[in-house]
């Protein structure tokens, strides 16, 4: 009697992304996290993968963003503050500070996407009836064996109780969020090193280095979804803009490190003022420059943070 035996079929590795819900994302598309491990004691290594193109965390320049970076580490935490503390859906995290530092060279788009290792190490854990409710991570974000980035953020979790105590009538996310006036006019795309006019968030404002916060709440990668207040990646994006038109619109600036104080949420219905700090005196053009960058609303700090820009023409 013959008998045939099927070959042993190897079956390649696969990848898919982490559920949206994990990294508060509304489309698939958005999600960059891969997957995740325990590495040790509040230790965890995540993966990712960036795109070599993205509608908004693009480059012209063969170079990734840096903000794609943020909002990595902007996915991780919420990923593993679920998947790893037990956090559940429905509680809102808000950042406190992030800080980051990118090695631009490292940074180069190449002829596939980019697999990042993204090593994060948890401390001040503090927690309340077993749950955290404020956090701080490190991170330290390798690719190919060479260190990308490092950053460090802070951050608290709060029950939907809470959060509802602390913002009122604000909290309502639904009603704030189709209640949000339109945006102000854009300021010239040229002018914060932006292609399309939808993707500016700074609006003309009088004095020099000044500007009005521009939030556009249908912009699909901003605002994925539905939020009671201006998101911290918004914040981020009008550093950076700011940054560049300190530069006078010449070059192709990009924040390559940041540290960024959010000291208070800010809202839809009241203009936040975004401000430059006092220019670097320079007496010959150079590669990096530092900027001041702060938000105003009512009157009140919103945020604060200074950049360090580089001109990826140099590298």
């Amino acid at each position: 009697m013959l008998t045939s035996a099927r070959p042993a079929v190897t079956r390649p590795a696969l990848t898919t992304t982490v559920a949206k819900e994990y990294v508060h994302r509304a489309a698939l598309s958005e999600v960059f996290l891969t997957g995740w491990e325990q590495a040790g004691p509040d230790a965890f290594t995540v993966t990712a993968q960036w795109p070599r193109s993205h509608s908004f965390y693009g480059s012209e320049h063969g170079w990734y963003d840096p903000l794609l970076l943020c909002e990595t580490v902007r996915q991780t935490f919420p990923l593993l503050a679920h998947v790893a503390y037990g956090v559940p859906f429905g509680y809102q995290l808000s950042w406190s500070r992030l800080q980051y530092a990118v090695d631009p060279r490292a940074l180069r788009i190449e002829t596939a996407p980019a697999d990042v290792d993204v090593h994060a190490v948890f401390s001040d854990i503090r927690s309340s009836r077993s749950l955290p409710t404020m956090m701080t991570v490190h991170l330290e974000v390798v690719r190919a064996g060479v260190l990308v980035a490092t950053a460090s953020t802070r951050f608290g979790c709060h029950s939907p109780a809470v959060y509802q105590r602390l913002r009122g009538e604000r909290g309502h996310t639904a009603a704030v969020f189709a209640g949000a006036p339109r945006p102000p006019r854009a300021v010239a795309r040229a002018s914060v090193g932006r292609r399309l006019a939808q993707d500016v968030v700074l609006s003309p404002a009088t004095g020099e280095g000044r500007w009005r916060l521009r939030a556009d709440t249908a912009h699909p990668v901003l605002f994925d979804h539905a939020v009671d207040h201006v998101p911290g990646m918004v914040l981020l994006e009008a550093v950076r803009q700011a940054g560049h038109a300190c530069q006078g619109g010449v070059g192709a600036w990009t924040p390559t490190s940041m540290d960024i104080s959010f000291h208070r949420y800010v809202e839809f219905d009241t203009p936040c003022w975004i401000e430059a700090g006092p220019r670097e005196e320079r007496t010959a053009p150079a590669p990096r420059r530092t900027v001041r960058i702060s938000g105003r609303q009512g009157g009140t700090p919103a945020f604060s943070a200074t950049a360090e820009m580089t001109d990826v023409h140099s590298l």
